[in-house]
């Protein structure tokens, strides 16, 4: 096989499979989450079956430019997913999901509903509050490494696990966010008790509320994968930090009840962002 069918067939492999990766740790988040609260719960496979049904239903939105949002949100995270398997800039992959993420909210802010432009509002918010954590670590992969390259993590003596320890756990924080778990489920959320109830998504319906969802599944797949990335020289213990990481936001998720938009700032810059910023002097100064 040459090069350029190689590279066909593992852009092929992350579009069909990072969807399937995402909805199934979803759906085992539900299952556990059942369990956690003695239910039976949904099946395993229900967020396929959510998707499916989405898809099925009448395209219906407000205006166009909500659906142009829509599929630029997905595409974007499509991008982001292939940049990161196929090792490449770890900048260029930073500046592709903030694009994914505005075209969210850009979307939410084109329609006149108040929950929807809160929930876009708390979007902002939310990423302003985590994208210096996601900068400062892309420079913890330079000052290991001596390169923003995500292949060359693969190539290092040690795993970043080791170098970049608080970076790691400001970083599952951030996953926190972004897998839109409690306390962080500011600008969306699934359960019918909160104040606001999916927010950012509440004017979307149908195959274009199915399209969100999908760009969903594949930013679940891609930060589980990035967890693993700080174990990537040793398989074994990048797929632990994975599931433990995975295990510790469903917990969270289930012991901690939604805080408000600024306790989340608060948080993210001062115990996030000091863990972040301590583990980037120690690398500098050692």
């Amino acid at each position: 096989m040459t090069s350029y069918a190689r590279l066909i067939v593992e852009i092929l492999a992350v579009i069909i499979g990072a969807p399937i990766l995402g909805a199934f740790l979803m759906g085992v988040d539900r299952k556990i989450t059942a369990r956690m609260q003695s239910r039976q719960g949904p099946p395993l496979l229900q967020p396929f079956y959510d998707l499916i049904k989405l898809f099925r239903k009448d395209a219906i939105a407000v205006n166009r430019i909500q659906i142009v949002y829509a599929y630029l949100h997905l595409a974007f995270m499509v991008l982001a997913c292939v940049l990161f398997v196929l090792g490449q800039d770890s900048l260029m992959l930073l500046f592709v999901l903030a694009f994914s993420t505005l075209s969210l909210v850009m979307g939410g802010m084109c329609v006149r509903s108040p929950y929807s432009r809160i929930g876009s509002q708390r979007e902002i918010i939310m990423m302003v509050a985590y994208e210096p954590i996601l900068i400062l670590m892309v420079v913890g992969y330079y000052l290991t490494n001596g390169s923003f390259t995500i292949s060359d993590a693969f190539h290092s003596s040690k795993p970043l696990i080791q170098t970049l320890p608080l970076l790691f756990i400001a970083f599952v924080m951030v996953v926190a966010v972004k897998w839109q778990k409690s306390p962080f489920d500011l600008a969306t959320s699934h359960h019918a008790h909160q104040e606001i109830v999916k927010g950012i998504t509440i004017e979307y319906s149908g195959p274009y509320l199915g399209v969100i969802e999908l760009a969903h599944c594949y930013e679940v797949a891609l930060f589980f994968v990035w967890i693993g990335l700080f174990g990537a020289t040793h398989w074994l213990l990048g797929a632990a930090l994975a599931v433990a990481a995975f295990f510790m936001a469903i917990v969270m998720d289930n012991l901690m009840a939604r805080l408000t938009t600024m306790w989340m700032f608060r948080f993210m810059w001062t115990i996030a962002l000091g863990l972040a910023m301590t583990n980037i002097l120690w690398l500098y100064v050692k």
